[in-house]
């Protein structure tokens, strides 16, 4: 797979209004790109204000219309970063817990199938480029305490495993970003060490320029990741035992 060439590359960062979309954003204007699409629901980064390379792009990943008409304003991307998405901290026996598993699943993974299904042949029609999708530490091992946003984000995991074979044929790089809690908006109530959104989103970027297809971007993720890719098992009773003593430490 080749690596990650940002310098000139028109990008697409979905989700780019805050959070790790919004430092993927700044931190892509650090490295040289010619262009960004800016795309979010509502407004976009304020980087917007104070750098023209910035486009806003009103998208919501779930609205197929809105998608449609996305790809056709940014027919240049030679990059797309698939990085919008929902945690909702559903429990498996609340009562809200399929309407909010099911607006998780539409949100970080159809939304992400969509952007795929739009813009591949676009990126094909422009010489291949990369797709960076961000996913999580918990589509490979569910944690018990977002189980249905984890399994949302093992859909996906799944998915850019799909798309990293399929879109080979046509020159398109395919990487995935498994990061743990980042210092947003999403995780704030979660009790335990996070990663400045800004320090993850160059180790991100520093990686898929390197080469690397799965990329562990923090401290968390990458020991995580050594212990997955060393035992599956042994990830997954980790993780319990993490949970347990969380919530030990909840009800002291």
């Amino acid at each position: 797979m080749n690596p990650l060439k940002l310098q000139g590359a028109v990008a697409l960062v979905t989700g780019a209004n805050r959070g790790l979309g919004r430092a993927l954003a700044d931190a892509l204007l650090g490295r040289g790109v010619k262009k960004i699409y800016a795309a979010a629901r509502n407004s976009a980064t304020e980087s917007s204000l104070h750098d023209a390379r910035l486009v806003p792009l009103r998208l919501d990943v779930t609205d197929a219309a809105q998608v449609h008409a996305a790809a056709e304003a940014a027919s240049d991307v030679t990059l797309v970063i698939n990085n919008a998405g929902v945690a909702l901290n559903a429990e498996l026996a609340g009562a809200a817990v399929l309407e909010q598993a099911r607006h998780e699943m539409e949100v970080n993974y159809f939304g992400s199938l969509q952007i795929l299904r739009q813009f591949a042949p676009i990126l094909a029609m422009n010489g291949g480029g990369a797709l960076l999708v961000v996913g999580s530490a918990s589509g490979l091992t569910n944690i018990p305490f977002f189980p249905t946003y984890s399994a949302s984000k093992a859909a996906l995991h799944s998915l850019t495993q799909a798309a990293r074979i399929l879109l080979a044929a046509q020159g398109t790089s395919v990487f995935g970003a498994y990061p743990g809690p980042i210092d947003t908006d999403m995780v704030r109530e979660l009790a335990m060490p996070k990663a400045p959104a800004r320090d993850v989103a160059s180790a991100i970027l520093e990686a898929a320029e390197s080469g690397q297809e799965d990329i562990f971007p923090d401290a968390f993720s990458r020991d995580f990741g050594r212990q997955f890719q060393a035992s599956p098992k042994a990830s997954e009773r980790q993780v319990a035992e993490m949970a347990a003593a969380m919530a030990a430490g909840s009800a002291a």
